[in-house]
């Protein structure tokens, strides 16, 4: 009698080699998920009911069907090489806490190692909305995940404040900081960490994923002396907005109605001896009289590169991140969302798993944008996930690799 978990098979495959994710496989390639798994020391040193792959293979399936337990999830893993009898052995579903340990095994590098290598920037030069003249259009913004109210989860990543009962909110929750491409909403770059670490300082370990040719949009929290020339010394240009209290001197009036200004470090405001050129722009949305004021900085400082008129409109962009963010947050996690992990590293691993998905869900969608030769944002990302859970669900197992020696592996 097999236990929990166990696979009866052939001596030379167990179903557990069989799984994969259907149409995501293509994003995530059984090779490339056991080079990464070899390269953060995660290979088994005995064969396991659960050897890594399948487990890494799981976490992302857990996110893509989120609010389904465990075990629901190892079964839409394998419903289909069972229900087309692919499969001649027998295969008992693993137990809850099997799951949980295996996931502790793999812990979070390797998720975080597969999203280094999968998640890029994809738009290319034909893409609708990707762009603005020689500019790929990118955004920089945080947010928070609600996490199990553990003791582990307490400790290290805290919880915010509240006004009623205990001054203190229901859940703990970790922040993350994303780089996100607005023409698709791909997310290319992440950082989590605990509460207390501002979005700010988890931003700034972005920059290294921006180049020359990106415009980069933000909200006025990023707005900083020392932030602005770490970011800007990646060769990106930047798109800032910034507070109407700052204090903005105008230098030079230029031709469009934007004016050239300076900033300086709050160590530096009276002696101004390290001043940084910007480019002002300021203009109202809404009537005259009552509507609100935005000012940004940019690095751009020639109006004919970029005027005034255009810039003030591109910033409206900047939201896509926040779509991109409800997204993960709403449409795949599900309303109110709350992590499913226990342990801090439990967590790190859910998030960056949602994010590899996302990407992956993106990807397709963008390849079916410029197939069409439309605006990636024309197709409805709800509708996306949809197709994809009952597309995993009909084409999971699919044999990764050879299912006799010398034969080729089933499509997937």
């Amino acid at each position: 009698m097999p236990r929990p978990g166990q696979v009866k098979s052939s001596a030379t495959e167990r179903l557990s080699d069989r799984i994969a994710l259907g149409v995501l496989t293509r994003a995530f390639p059984p090779e490339l998920v056991d080079e990464v798994i070899a390269e953060c020391g995660r290979v088994e040193q005995r064969r396991r009911l659960l050897p890594a792959r399948v487990v890494l293979y799981f976490v992302l399936a857990m996110c893509l069907f989120s609010g389904q337990g465990y075990e629901e999830v190892a079964r839409l893993l394998t419903c289909g090489l069972q229900d087309e009898r692919r499969w001649e052995g027998t295969w008992r579903v693993p137990s809850t806490g099997a799951i949980g340990r295996a996931r502790l095994r793999l812990g979070s590098e390797p998720l975080k190692v597969l999203f280094a290598r999968v998640c890029r920037p994809v738009a290319t030069e034909a893409t609708v909305g990707a762009w603005y003249r020689r500019w790929r259009l990118v955004a920089v913004d945080g947010t928070t995940f609600d996490v199990p109210d553990t003791e582990a989860n307490d400790a290290y990543f805290g919880r915010p404040g509240s006004s009623r009962g205990q001054k203190r909110g229901a859940f703990p929750q970790a922040r993350v900081a994303a780089l996100v491409e607005c023409g698709t909403h791909a997310v290319f770059a992440a950082e989590a960490g605990p509460l207390a670490v501002h979005e700010t300082a988890l931003a700034r370990c972005l920059f290294d994923h921006l180049a020359a040719g990106m415009l980069v949009l933000a909200d006025r929290g990023f707005v900083g002396f020392d932030l602005w020339r770490a970011a800007t010394a990646t060769g990106a240009d930047l798109l800032w907005r910034v507070k109407n209290s700052a204090v903005l001197p105008v230098v030079r009036t230029l031709g469009d109605g934007s004016y050239l200004s300076q900033i300086v470090a709050a160590r530096d405001k009276n002696r101004r001896a390290d001043p940084i050129t910007v480019r002002v722009i300021e203009y109202t949305l809404g009537p005259a009289a009552d509507g609100t004021v935005y000012r940004l900085i940019t690095t751009i400082l020639d109006p004919k590169a970029a005027p005034a008129a255009e810039l003030a409109a591109l910033y409206a962009q900047r939201w896509e991140i926040e779509t991109t963010l409800d997204e993960i947050k709403t449409h795949q996690g599900g309303p109110r969302l709350v992590l499913r992990s226990q342990h801090p590293t439990g967590v790190e691993q859910e998030i960056f798993a949602f994010l590899l998905i996302h990407h992956a869900l993106r990807d397709l969608m963008h390849q079916a944008a410029r197939d069409e030769g439309c605006d990636p944002d024309r197709i409805s990302f709800t509708r996306t996930l949809r197709v994809v859970r009952r597309h995993v669900t009909g084409q999971a197992a699919l044999s990764p690799l050879p299912t006799r020696p010398g034969t080729d592996p089933e499509p997937v």
